[in-house]
């Protein structure tokens, strides 16, 4: 295993390990109000980009397919979020999956249980998204599941892993019946040392599926913070932290170069590592984070 453990390592020193391998077949995340703010995807990412497209409670379903059909004319792998507590019931998930698939061409989806506390009706987690059969029913060639290198306290509330790995286990085992391509996306976070330890046990427990690994874009600090805190990053959120007390840090905008270098080392070094692609939150705006990729990527 590479030895990334050098906490002395400056981000100067980290941006010399080669980035673009990792950053080839990148994908990344929009959401319809943001989306609806780029006059011109294609002059921002490659052709045949992955784009998924999150679907944030209280967002119509005519908003998401428009943005869909939007991105799949301009030649984008399109991939929306289905948050299954936001789901009425089997009939609404079947009217989403066929207008998706029949209005924008859609044959791939982010399965997740969504940050609902309170499901809206017959779904609570994505295996009930997946035990209805109607994506494999309807065609769907990829589905992706969610992945939480630090916990999610919102499954495990007493700090454990315990329901998380149990829910990967019974992903993995579904993709092996599945003709379905499956990979695991997970939340972003700011320190590649837990990704890659858990990345490990999972691959030592038996999981074979790729991950993709979750990535804050350039931003203001502030705004990381905000974020990172809203959606329960875990003992990585310390590196954040660390640098909000370094005054000739505090006003810079945050770049992940560190991490995804990190990241980037660990795959070229551990070829057969679970740790497959970059998948990029766009949190200070996606053409800053597409610039940020073309700078990186050669």
């Amino acid at each position: 295993m590479l030895n990334i453990l050098n906490r002395g390592k400056s981000e100067k020193a980290a941006s010399a390990y080669p980035l673009g391998d990792f950053l080839d077949g990148f994908s990344i995340e929009v959401m319809p109000r943001t989306a609806a703010k780029v006059s011109d995807f294609k002059a921002l990412l490659p052709a045949g980009t992955r784009v998924y497209i999150a679907h944030i409670e209280g967002t119509p379903i005519e908003d998401m397919v428009d943005t869909a059909k939007r991105l799949a004319g301009d030649g984008f792998a399109v991939m929306p979020h289905f948050p299954a507590r936001i789901i009425k019931d089997r009939a609404t998930l079947e009217d989403w999956i066929a207008r998706y698939r029949g209005e924008a061409g859609v044959e791939q989806a982010l399965l997740l249980a969504g940050g609902v506390e309170k499901p809206y009706g017959a779904f609570d987690s994505s295996i009930g998204l997946i035990e209805t059969g109607l994506f494999d029913t309807h065609g769907f060639k990829r589905l992706h599941v969610a992945g939480h290198p630090e916990g999610n306290r919102d499954i495990d509330a007493d700090g454990s892993t315990r329901e998380v790995d149990a829910a990967l286990r019974w992903k993995q085992a579904w993709s092996e019946k599945s003709d379905a391509e499956m990979a695991i996306v997970t939340q972003f976070a700011f320190d590649a040392r837990p990704v890659i330890a858990w990345a490990e046990r999972l691959r030592n427990d038996g999981i074979t599926l790729p991950i993709h690994v979750g990535i804050a874009g350039p931003a203001k600090l502030q705004t990381l913070l905000k974020y990172a805190v809203a959606c329960g990053v875990g003992p990585s959120l310390k590196v954040l932290q660390k640098r909000a007390m370094d005054v000739s840090k505090l006003l810079l905008p945050y770049e992940p170069t560190e991490v995804v270098s990190d990241l980037a080392a660990y795959a070229a070094d551990n070829p057969d590592s679970l740790i497959a692609k970059a998948h990029f939150f766009p949190l200070g705006g996606i053409n800053a984070n597409a610039t940020w990729i073309a700078g990186n990527a050669s």
